[in-house]
């Protein structure tokens, strides 16, 4: 089910970026970017064309929390669907991301079908792709 959505991977650890981008080609989304930061997250998705990001939590600079919320509040940015991405399963990150506006929250780490099924509720949801 290829599509040609683009994403944006946020997270400031290059291996995870890299495992994420190869968990969205294998299913079928090759169009990514990656973002080692919130900072970084939000000057590229205010200067491109982005459908879709998927943001670490826990970061240095800008976390994924404040990121949300840039995003939330950009008139140009707040319609993308964000999907948080975290090693902690914590009630309160969940409930905070839930509370910011994410579309999703899964725990690292996770499998291709697990990332699969997030994605395809989420964009379903979003409109981007065929209910």
């Amino acid at each position: 089910m290829a599509t040609d959505l683009r994403f944006l991977i946020v997270d400031d650890f290059s291996t995870m970026r890299r495992i994420v981008r190869n968990l969205l080609k294998e299913s079928g989304y090759s169009d990514a970017e990656e973002a080692e930061d919130g900072v970084a997250a939000l000057q590229k998705l205010r200067n491109g064309h982005f459908d879709f990001v998927v943001s670490d939590i826990n970061m240095p600079n800008m976390n994924g929390f404040q990121l949300l919320g840039e995003i939330k509040s950009d008139e140009k940015l707040k319609h993308l669907p964000v999907l948080m991405v975290t090693a902690e399963a914590r009630k309160e990150d969940i409930v905070a991301a839930a509370q910011g506006g994410a579309a999703g929250y899964i725990v690292k780490p996770f499998t291709k079908a697990t990332l699969e099924e997030k994605l395809v509720h989420i964009l379903k949801k979003n409109g981007l792709i065929p209910a």
